[in-house]
């Protein structure tokens, strides 16, 4: 199945941010921080995580940009 911003969870970004070397630095409530460096700058990412839900499009396309890695391999499967 081809990937798109409206079928993504957050346990679907986490397991691809961590494939992209972030590392958790910690939660505030239900939401999850990862840091990284992407193309040699350091980055923060804040993931809301509620379980198995989907997460919105335009929240998706936030974590995107906060991540900086480009949007073609996040849709590629």
């Amino acid at each position: 199945m081809m990937r798109n911003v409206f079928n993504w969870t957050a346990e679907d970004v986490v397991r691809f941010i961590k494939k992209h070397k972030f590392t958790q630095t910690h939660a505030k409530g239900s939401h999850l921080f990862y840091i990284g460096h992407y193309s040699g700058v350091l980055r923060q990412v804040c993931i809301p995580f509620h379980g198995s839900r989907i997460i919105k499009p335009r929240t998706l396309n936030g974590i995107i940009k906060q991540s900086g890695i480009p949007k073609e391999k996040w849709l590629e499967k």
